[in-house]
């Protein structure tokens, strides 16, 4: 089941200020919505498999003097510390940009990216994926060097940002407006079809003599993107290397490939021309921890690379810890998951994306979670002959405009709202004897702490949580997850 805002044609007001008791007001007359209370209490807010509450402020939960007796303890120890968040969000498609930049009124699309980014009004994304050129959620197959067969461009004097200039861009200004420190990845389906050893954008190798000028298309990428005023952070080499048999841009990317172009083309470019843009390694499934470590593993290569980039669509999310082990210096990053028409159950979903995605990659190192497609319509596209059926954090209706949350859009809720940018990880485990939850917990850089707890099971689960001098205990509803707030 899916769930609609109360007003799907306007969307003036988010869904979760119904449920929170909040109000629609300007920033400069409201405290920040989620303000922890300085001193005896901790605020709470909780979505629920069976959709009775979503992202619902709880009543606040007072601290006590003593563990209850009996209880099982979490212990968390903020001066243990981890891996710094990057942000929460998902992927800004040109399928994405196009229904929000086209099937919108202006006033309702603003609304929309207010309740998304903005952390205050909103659920507060600070995390977004963007495609470099076509993937199988875009409008047409394109690159930003297509040239008639045959030709070639090693100037790249014909470089053109032009088909994102027609959706994506001007979204991302939009966006930009409400979280200007949002954090941006460009990920590549595939080069200009003339650098490839098929001469098409599907499949194909990287050609042998297009190594050099593939690195200068990076270049010309983030500095083309910096002039319209949109900040990539960090690129991908290549997305799903390992997977290029569709029939959407794609190409075959080895590792071995991939250590030579990182090592000799794209990191002496970027070091030579000052581009800082983090250099990502992999974008792929969990089950092949191999190909990053095999980058790393080469001194000259991993100079150059900040990290590796990890799916869920094969494998376990403990690959990214296995990485963290051989390579603790390196960051690790989640970049791309989707929900679908093939899993309905709003709780089965929510559970699976906790257990795995959120909590699940937090706790094995990784300092972000996207999702894939942060809008697609009632017909799960516009699809570029890629998946028939994958969901949307958000579904809009493409003939009424009608705006869907769909259960990835709470899941990232629940973290980006509250553990901001900058946040870190801290020490903490669950006992066994507290039952089948999962649970992880940050502290912000204004010093407020964030724990998130999901149960997984069909029966309550009922805790203490110590932190410093600080208990409370903590009750969780069967198949829910609880983020938790205090200072």
């Amino acid at each position: 089941m899916k769930v609609k805002s109360k007003n799907t044609s306007v969307l003036l007001i988010p869904l979760f200020l119904f449920s929170t008791g909040l109000t629609a007001c300007s920033k400069n007359d409201k405290p920040k919505p989620g303000e922890p209370v300085q001193g005896n209490s901790v605020k709470s807010w909780i979505t629920t498999g069976d959709q009775t509450k979503l992202l619902a402020e709880n009543s606040e939960t007072l601290f006590l003097d003593n563990i209850p007796a009996g209880m099982a303890v979490l212990r968390l120890d903020t001066a243990f510390t981890m891996q710094e968040v990057e942000g929460y969000g998902a992927a800004l498609t040109g399928s994405s940009a196009w229904l929000i930049n086209r099937k919108l009124t202006p006033q309702t699309r603003q609304a929309l990216l207010n309740e998304l980014f903005d952390p205050e009004a909103g659920i507060g994304i600070s995390y977004l994926r963007l495609t470099m050129g076509a993937s199988d959620f875009s409008l047409s197959d394109f690159t930003y060097n297509d040239l008639p067969a045959g030709q070639t461009d090693f100037g790249l004097e014909q470089f053109s940002l032009s088909q994102d200039r027609e959706d994506v861009i001007p979204v991302m200004k939009e966006i930009l407006q409400i979280a200007p420190d949002l954090k941006i990845l460009g990920s590549p389906w595939s080069p200009p079809a003339w650098m490839k050893t098929n001469g098409k954008l599907a499949g194909g190798r990287l050609r042998a003599d297009c190594y050099p000028v593939y690195a200068d298309y990076f270049v010309r990428y983030i500095r083309a993107m910096k002039e319209e005023g949109i900040a990539i952070d960090a690129v991908t080499v290549q997305n799903e290397p390992l997977h290029f048999t569709a029939n959407y841009p794609c190409m075959q990317m080895q590792v071995n490939e991939q250590l030579q172009f990182i090592k000799s083309n794209l990191g002496p470019v970027f070091e030579a021309e000052g581009i800082t843009a983090k250099i990502i390694t992999y974008d792929h499934n969990w089950d092949r921890p191999d190909y990053p470590i095999t980058i790393l593993d080469d001194p000259e290569a991993r100079k150059y690379v900040a990290g590796s980039a990890f799916h869920a669509y094969a494998g376990d999310v403990s690959a990214m810890g296995t990485v963290h082990q051989v390579h603790p210096d390196k960051a690790l990053y989640f970049t791309e998951i989707s929900g679908g028409a093939w899993a309905t159950d709003f709780a089965g979903n929510l559970m699976w994306n906790m257990r795995n995605i959120f909590i699940g990659t937090a706790r094995n190192w990784s300092k972000n979670a996207l999702l894939w497609n942060l809008a697609l319509d009632e017909n799960y596209g516009p699809q570029n002959n890629g998946c028939g059926n994958c969901r949307g954090v958000i579904t809009i209706n493409s003939v009424t405009g009608e705006i869907t949350r769909n259960e990835e859009y709470y899941a990232i809720a629940h973290f980006s709202k509250f553990v901001r940018p900058g946040a870190q990880r801290v020490s903490g485990n669950l006992p066994q004897s507290a039952g089948d939850a999962g649970v992880v917990a940050f502290q912000n850089t204004d010093g407020s702490k964030v724990m998130i707890a999901a149960n997984y099971s069909n029966e309550a689960v009922r805790f203490a949580v110590e932190q410093g001098q600080r208990i409370f205990t903590v009750n969780l509803p069967a198949r829910s997850v609880t983020t938790y707030l205090w200072k």
